[in-house]
């Protein structure tokens, strides 16, 4: 008789967000200046926020130290006005940002099942 598969000591819940967000920042390098980059803003900071919540989840606080400002940076809301140049730097940090958060976010499962 085979036993029956162990279960993993954590899940990777960011990992789907982050590389989106990552995605998302790549993407909206071409979009910066034109009426679609708000789109590019609700989802970059609405991603940013869930990352929070899985970062939390998984007690890695440090994250927040990142993923906040990129909340803030790209909110739709009340939008910060910033050249475009530096903008573009934003981006591909950013991106960088979600795919570390994306990898390094583990959150623990429930073992009561």
């Amino acid at each position: 008789m085979s036993r029956p598969a162990a279960q993993p000591a954590f899940n990777r819940t960011a990992l789907a967000p982050g590389i989106l967000g990552a995605i998302v920042l790549v993407a909206g390098l071409a979009l910066i200046g034109s009426d679609w980059y708000l789109y590019v803003r609700y989802v970059v900071s609405i991603l940013a926020l869930i990352l929070c919540v899985f970062a939390g989840q998984a007690k890695a606080w440090w994250w927040f130290a990142g993923l906040i400002p990129v909340a803030v940076v790209w909110n739709p809301v009340w939008p910060i006005a910033m050249p475009d140049d530096l903008l573009r730097v934003l981006h591909l940090a950013g991106a960088v940002l979600f795919v570390a958060v994306a990898v390094n976010v583990k959150v623990p499962t429930d073992q009561r099942r």
